[in-house]
């Protein structure tokens, strides 16, 4: 796919008082005329070397603690390239699967719970005093020459020092995590046709529980929400607004996921989700059959408080009391000629089972199908592998992985319920889609490459297996676009003062007021980047970023003017057409 043509704009103010000058720095302009990159060096020479150009996350920060939301994105239809990731790890042994996730310039790796019940993505930060040991080193935000911390404003938590946003989550397992929010660059892997993105994650001061002792370094919140990394790229405009999920079997692990779109496979059945129903991601489940059987009950059951409630960070299936009684009896019926044991833990009352085959692929010849009917009439056919987990203890054994959900009346289905099953989360349709497969070859299954066109590459970086991140995350993502306009995706210029940053602190939003009406600019699109002082003087870096509404700087005839000021007048300095 061609990539549209940017232009990135640097300016250098010296001596505010008296003068703004502007310059374009030639080796980031980028100007496509046939619909195929071309790039010019400081000689104005073309260079056949592809150039990734700095567009900044553009976001009003309007996410922190706000309500989830569910508006329809009525996106193009043009194609949309998507992040495919492999899972890792196994949901019965670990308790969750993991992807890797790499943030920062240079990349910094952490292996992520894939969380649907969670809106948030968080890494432990390096001056953490309460977290726990994980699998990989902490996040250095001062080793990433992207990394920006979230600003504290009126729509989000702030620190103690008012300086910038915060996040807090709890669990219901009564684990939590808190700390900062950042910005950086977030890298999906070498199998990922999507480049790399800007977008916002938690910087964790503190875990408590099971996040603060378990082995993963984090959460990957793929929920609803403002700073869900799927709203996120969503609202960018990168990927279609649906994400797929597909978790290995029970003798196998690992599996895949995709954020983005994908081509449905024919026979895959779907569930209607309604946003508005519940914050999670819910279906309409009306029946449960056990051997072929519907089990004696309301569909009514299945729609209490949140509904019938799909989680990726649960581990097993939790019914309704009723629900799970004629479950439990069904399946008990439907497996008289094995004999009922002790579970593997005395301290849970388990339902388990011996004499079965230790070979899992043969579980069905003991163990009853078991169907959920949706309300459209489609049906999910399990096998018993989702909803058994193998005895720890005793060969051939196997045990319930589906129990009541004490006295709430959610209906909760963990991953065991759908391994070996492509589920695809598709949110624009408002719709949730099932397709029983061998999560272990689900691309040779879905007739997808697992070679993406590279991404650029640093030759003195080496890279080993497909689990590696881009060799060097391009500063800032590529995007792509109608080819032919050319669109201005940053402005930035130096501030030089004799004046000690301590006493120009208290004056940065004057400044910043007083840039924008010299610009012609909305205030909001100026933002201080960083600063550096030496005795009385500073060094201010300044960021001109887009519209709150839109992806780049322009205006209906395709000419960009911005102005330079001394003491006598304005005066145009920049015109690209």
């Amino acid at each position: 796919m061609a990539r549209a043509p940017f232009a990135t704009v640097s300016m250098i103010l010296l001596s505010f008082a008296v003068q703004i000058c502007l310059s374009i720095l030639h080796q980031n302009l980028m100007i496509n005329t046939n619909n195929s990159p071309l790039i010019l060096n400081t000689n104005n020479t073309p260079t056949t070397t592809t150039m990734f150009l700095p567009l900044y996350f553009n976001d009003n920060n309007k996410f922190v603690n706000s309500a989830p939301k569910h508006s329809r994105r009525h996106l193009k239809t043009r194609r949309r390239p998507n992040a495919r990731m492999p899972l890792h790890d196994d949901l019965l042994i670990n308790g969750y699967y993991t992807t890797r996730l790499w943030i920062g310039t240079p990349p910094q790796r952490f292996a992520l719970i894939v969380d649907t019940g969670s809106t948030v993505t968080y890494v432990p930060c390096a001056t953490c005093e309460l977290c726990g040991k994980h699998q990989d080193p902490r996040f250095q935000p001062e080793l990433s020459s992207t990394y920006q911390p979230v600003k504290c404003n009126i729509d989000c938590s702030c620190d103690n020092d008012r300086e910038q946003c915060t996040y807090e989550r709890q669990y219901a397992e009564m684990s939590s995590s808190s700390g900062v929010l950042g910005e950086d660059i977030v890298s999906f892997g070498n199998q990922s046709e999507l480049p790399p993105q800007r977008a916002v994650f938690g910087c964790e001061n503190m875990e408590t529980g099971d996040l603060y002792s378990q082995h993963a370094d984090g959460i990957m919140g793929l929920g609803h929400g403002d700073l869900s990394i799927v709203d996120q790229l969503v609202d960018k405009g990168v990927i279609s607004d649906s994400f797929s999920l597909c978790y290995g079997g029970m003798d196998v692990g690992g599996g895949a996921m995709v954020l983005g779109g994908i081509i449905p496979p024919s026979d895959m059945v779907f569930a209607r989700s309604d946003p508005d129903r519940s914050p999670y991601y819910n279906i309409d489940l009306k029946e449960i059959h056990v051997a072929g059987k519907a089990l004696p009950l309301s569909p009514k059951v299945f729609d209490g408080k949140h509904g019938t409630v799909l989680d990726s960070g649960t581990t097993y299936a939790y019914l309704p009391e009723s629900a799970f009684a004629a479950f439990k009896d069904a399946i008990m019926k439907s497996v008289h000629s094995l004999k009922q044991i002790k579970g593997p833990d005395p301290n849970y009352n388990d339902i388990c089972f011996s004499g079965s085959s230790s070979d899992s692929s043969q579980l069905s010849k003991t163990f009853p199908s078991v169907d959920m009917v949706f309300n459209n009439g489609q049906k999910l056919s399990m096998s018993p592998e989702n909803y058994l987990f193998r005895h720890s203890k005793v060969r051939g054994a196997y045990c319930l992985g589906v129990f009541q959900n004490g006295k709430d009346p959610t209906t909760l289905l963990g991953g065991i319920v759908v391994r070996n099953t492509l589920v695809t989360y598709d949110r624009e349709h408002e719709k949730i889609g099932f397709w029983k497969t061998d999560c272990s070859k689900i691309w040779e299954r879905l007739h997808i490459s697992t070679s993406p066109a590279p991404l650029p590459t640093i030759s003195n970086t080496t890279n080993t297996t497909t689990d590696m991140a881009p060799r060097l995350a391009p500063r800032e993502p590529p995007r792509y676009d109608i080819p032919g306009v050319i669109k201005i995706g940053l402005i930035t210029f130096y501030m030089s003062l004799s004046v000690k940053y301590s006493d120009l602190k208290p004056h940065i939003s004057e400044l910043a007021k007083f840039i924008s009406e010299e610009l012609a600019v909305n205030v909001s699109q100026v933002r201080l980047m960083n600063s550096t002082s030496k005795g009385n003087d500073s060094l201010i870096r300044w960021g001109i970023f887009p519209p709150q509404s839109d992806d780049y700087i322009a205006n209906a005839s395709a000419m960009v003017n911005f102005a330079c000021f001394n003491s006598r007048k304005l005066c145009s300095l920049v015109h690209i057409q």
